[in-house]
């Protein structure tokens, strides 16, 4: 490893690893209060680049240290090695050619030898944020559950109703008693709520109240949030340990594999479109539209879409499409409805926006999270296909579904309720070390901390110049609406942003 991003072992600093360790200003430890988070890179030989995440020694340098309890657990007594090495990392990019450089890689999960916290000294909070998604529960089961039985941690509270209920002095406290049972229902036992992110006030009802670890449950404008709030807790020099934990229905969290409560979408999904497709082969001309989940990224359309078999068309918001004209959408349910009698269409609820009318598109209204509230492109696309078929004066028997809320309100299937374990006991032992400001999540299929920058800095999207999509262009039939050039152009811009990750 290059030996310009190692730490002298005589620096004055309390490194947490014999290697990851942060390159160091000519001022030391204090030249790392700076109020701006910047990305920690470690460089080693060809090519390798560890993206760390910010330890509370970095600007707490004296802070004492003890063994891992985990070690004495009866449970993991049988487990061959308790602790993760403290040199592994995970690689974002799996796939490399013989002369690729290594890459970017993130600091792996799981239990380290020395933790930052005694069990008796941890006070835990957790909070939920935004939209409902299957497996809400689950996590706060396990983040509870885990503290207790992995580090003998007893004091958790839950802060009621997303952000404000840090200073609306919303708590309740939580045990293994009580949560218990909660993973069979769905939504959140401790409420949620859009905005009402006052830094300040934040983290004076955590420094007030004296809690140390802070788990945060939301999408990517609650992890932008939770970074805020990592930020002025550092500035403040409090020994509290921030994780946020990715929440997104629709999967458009980038850098990890997917977000939890996507599995559990997709499969319900199923359900809806089968119902569309049992209106429509029961009806002459029958058409079924299914409106689905997806603001940004129609990952939920396009995974139903080839799990179900039975959708004509899928609509996502990264793929634009047109109505009229040749190989637009009209043409080809003409060309459906002759050979088949009936179809399905699936429709992600950001698709289509740029078609609506120029006076709805004008409309610049957002939820308390910032997010521009979207027209009901469901809606409107009945409508557009009601009234084409209507002046070709052929009869058609539309039905139209939304099953968004049935789909967020349910509780998490049996793969995401895993998922959800894995992820609060990756949360838990980042912070029992001493890890802070990252989220946690699954990179190529092992669970890593990642800086809440990389969360934070794009969505993840639909390829559409990938090979899923081409699978699902080819389950359907349906037409691409895109033309040679623009594939090309779409194509070199898919390189160039390979080429960067790289």
């Amino acid at each position: 490893m290059d030996s310009s991003t190692i730490a002298s072992s005589n620096s004055g600093c309390s490194p947490h690893t014999p290697i990851f360790r942060r390159q160091i200003s000519s001022d030391g430890c204090d030249s790392r209060r700076n109020e701006q988070q910047h990305m920690k890179i470690v460089k080693g030989d060809s090519g390798f680049l560890l993206e760390d995440v910010p330890h509370l020694s970095d600007y707490l340098p004296l802070l004492p240290t003890y063994p891992n309890p985990l070690q004495h657990n009866p449970a993991y007594s049988v487990v061959k090695q308790y602790f993760v090495n403290a040199d592994d990392a995970v690689a974002q990019t799996i796939v490399a050619h013989k002369d690729s450089p290594r890459g970017r890689h993130f600091r792996r999960a799981g239990p380290r030898q020395r933790v930052y916290f005694e069990s008796d000294e941890v006070q835990a909070c957790i909070v939920t944020c935004g939209g409902l998604c299957p497996g809400l529960n689950t996590v706060i089961r396990e983040l509870v559950c885990g503290l207790y039985h992995m580090y003998g941690v007893t004091t958790v509270f839950g802060i009621n109703g997303g952000y404000k209920g840090f200073y609306a002095r919303n708590t309740i406290s939580l045990t293994p008693k009580s949560v218990d049972d909660i993973h069979k229902r769905g939504g959140t036992i401790i409420d949620t709520s859009r905005g009402g992110h006052d830094t300040s006030k934040i983290v004076d009802s955590i420094q007030d109240r004296g809690i140390n670890q802070v788990f945060i449950i939301g999408g990517d404008g609650t992890q932008r949030g939770a970074s805020v709030i990592f930020e002025e807790v550092r500035r403040r020099s409090l020994k509290v340990a921030v994780v946020g934990i990715p929440k997104t229905i629709d999967n458009d969290i980038p850098v990890i594999d997917k977000s939890f409560g996507f599995d559990t979408a997709v499969e319900e999904a199923q359900r809806a479109i089968n119902a569309a497709h049992v209106e429509a082969e029961s009806a002459e001309n029958g058409v079924g539209v299914v409106k689905l989940m997806g603001r940004d990224s129609g990952f939920i359309a396009l995974y139903a879409t080839l799990a179900s078999r039975d959708v004509d068309c899928c609509l996502i918001p990264e793929s634009h499409f047109y109505l009229e004209g040749p190989g637009g959408l009209f043409q080809y349910m003409e060309k459906r409805l002759k050979e088949n009698g009936h179809m399905v269409i699936v429709v992600a609820e950001g698709a289509g926006q740029d078609l609506l009318s120029e006076s709805m598109r004008e409309m610049r209204e957002k939820d308390a999270s910032g997010n521009k509230l979207l027209q009901d492109v469901g809606q409107w696309i009945s409508h557009k296909i009601k009234e084409y078929f209507n002046q070709k004066t052929w009869a058609i028997t539309l039905k139209y579904i939304d099953p968004t809320y049935m789909i967020r309100a349910i509780p998490a299937n049996a793969s995401d309720n895993v998922y959800c374990t894995l992820l609060a006991h990756s949360a838990i032992h980042g912070a029992m070390a001493g890890y802070t400001g990252f989220t946690v999540g699954p990179v190529n299929g092992r669970h890593a901390y990642i800086p809440f920058q990389r969360i934070n800095e794009k969505q993840n999207k639909v390829v559409i110049t990938d090979r899923m999509w081409a699978r699902l262009l080819s389950s359907t039939n349906q037409p691409s609406f895109l033309d040679a050039k623009t594939i090309e152009g779409l194509k070199k811009l898919e390189q160039t942003e390979q080429t960067q990750i790289e």
